[in-house]
């Protein structure tokens, strides 16, 4: 029920676009810009290419419209290479045999799927091979062993940040007065020195920003980043 209210309302988000062709990605526009393709299947009635073109410092659509000024949507759809919508993330957009999800994070994308209908699970579309995402998945399909340690090191990371924010987030909410009187206060017992800090602080946006590159998220392993970026 939640899953299709959630959809229903992100549907409703892609606003129609002004049938402008779409623009390559270009060099320059390694980490502001990406690009994801849904092919044509003939099994799911879909036989035009659909292309998902996100550029991450785009101004949000007012009213579903361009903001004045700005020159690109944070997000749009395109069918063979002409804009068919637009849209602010989290969007859900509709195409024959399914949707497409996208939401995007501060570190990335957070997820860029095809759901097809009847089905609950999605699988990734496929990478622009220029982009980042795209030498990412063409890294770690050339080395999947160094794939994997490079993902289980990003879990534990994000984990070990999760567990240092819980009894830090305790100690400050209780600082308050009002919560204070109530319940008392807490120290965390854990206090690590400033260059700790820092370092968990580094490789927790790295860790983050691979997790966002192979459009990886979980519920508590991206916790951490969840409460502070995630839209």
């Amino acid at each position: 029920m939640f899953t299709r209210l959630r959809r229903s309302r992100h549907l409703r988000r892609a606003k129609p676009g002004d049938g402008s062709a779409l623009k390559d990605l270009r060099w320059w526009q390694l980490l502001t810009r990406t690009q994801f393709f849904l092919d044509p299947a003939d099994d799911a009635g879909r036989t035009a290419a659909y292309t998902v073109d996100v550029r991450h410092l785009a101004t949000e659509l007012e009213g579903g419209k361009i903001a004045e000024g700005a020159r690109h949507a944070p997000v749009a759809l395109y069918r063979d290479g002409t804009q068919l919508q637009i849209a602010n993330p989290p969007v859900a957009f509709a195409v024959p045999g399914g949707v497409i999800e996208v939401a995007t994070s501060s570190y990335g994308l957070r997820r860029m799927h095809h759901v097809a209908d009847g089905s609950r699970e999605g699988h990734a579309l496929r990478p622009h091979p220029r982009s980042l995402e795209g030498r990412r998945d063409r890294f770690g399909r050339r080395h999947p062993g160094a794939d994997r340690i490079i993902g289980l090191l990003a879990i534990l990371i994000l984990l070990v940040g999760l567990a240092l924010m819980i009894p830090q987030a305790a100690e400050l909410v209780t600082s308050i007065d009002v919560v204070a009187e109530r319940v008392g206060t807490f120290t965390s017992p854990i206090q690590l020195p400033a260059w700790a800090n820092t370092t968990l602080i580094i490789a927790g946006v790295l860790a983050a920003t691979e997790r966002a590159l192979t459009l990886r998220h979980h519920w508590l392993i991206d916790a951490d980043t969840t409460w502070t970026g995630f839209a």
